[in-house]
């Protein structure tokens, strides 16, 4: 079998974060001898979540077998989700924004035996709904667990709480118009019906400036999908949330906007 060497874009601080997770599970356990070191085993991790790297491929690299590849880089995702803030941690970052911005990703997965659930059909494939709040730089603040890709954003807002949420801060928040109806805080734009057929003027330059204010919304979606793991998830759909989770973490000790 022939190997290389590769790179993941992250610092040494992420790195680190993660080894004295382990570190510290290793020692409140006791663990006993393992096959890779923390410091080696965050790696592993980071090299399957970040570039999206097989178990196959993080076993012949790390030189150990597949099964204890795949069990280390679940160990690693279960101690970083245990860390992971929830929507009341986040809110209270979200409160000292001038606004918030919402909006829905699909990560696509594979097809599944229950697959009518996930298949989404605005996208035309099976996925997993996330549901994505950034600030006004487009800054990745929080996500939301997964819910079947067929689940529509505003219900998935809404399941979450996130609508209530937002509107409890009086956070006002820009989001598309798959939000429309959400009432609340979120402004959505306007949208033609057939008691509107014709937006006005002045409707039409909110709805510009709607979409230059939302649109930094997109760069924390695509943030969220620098992690190649979410290129199309090969697990099973209810392991997304866990995976999400554990990538908000890292990015956030990565990205250090929030930290504290």
């Amino acid at each position: 079998m022939l190997s290389y060497p590769s790179t993941i874009p992250l610092s040494s601080r992420t790195l680190n974060h993660l080894a004295d997770l382990i570190r510290a599970h290793r020692k409140q356990h006791r663990s006993r001898w393992r096959r890779l070191a923390p410091g080696r085993q965050a790696l592993l991790a980071l090299a399957h979540l970040r570039n999206g790297d097989t178990y196959t491929r993080l076993a012949a690299g790390f030189a150990v077998g597949v099964t204890t590849a795949w069990r280390y880089v679940q160990e690693a995702i279960a101690l970083l989700t245990a860390v992971a803030g929830d929507l009341a941690a986040a809110m209270r970052r979200i409160r000292r924004l001038a606004y918030a911005i919402l909006d829905g990703t699909l990560i696509p997965i594979d097809r599944i035996a229950e697959q009518k659930p996930y298949f989404a059909g605005k996208h035309k494939r099976h996925g997993v709904n996330v549901q994505v709040i950034a600030d006004p730089a487009g800054r990745l603040v929080w996500a939301s667990p997964a819910l079947p890709g067929s689940t529509h954003d505003l219900t998935a807002a809404r399941i979450h709480g996130i609508i209530d949420a937002l509107t409890s801060a009086d956070v006002m928040t820009f989001a598309d118009k798959g939000y429309q109806g959400a009432r609340g805080s979120v402004r959505t734009p306007f949208k033609r019906h057939r008691f509107r057929p014709k937006l006005s003027h002045r409707q039409k330059a909110v709805n510009r400036a709607h979409t230059r204010i939302r649109a930094c919304g997109e760069r924390a979606i695509a943030t969220l999908k620098t992690w190649k793991i979410l290129a199309k998830l090969r697990c099973c759909p209810r392991r997304a949330t866990t995976t999400v989770q554990a990538i908000l973490v890292l990015h956030h000790v990565e990205a250090n906007h929030y930290a504290g």
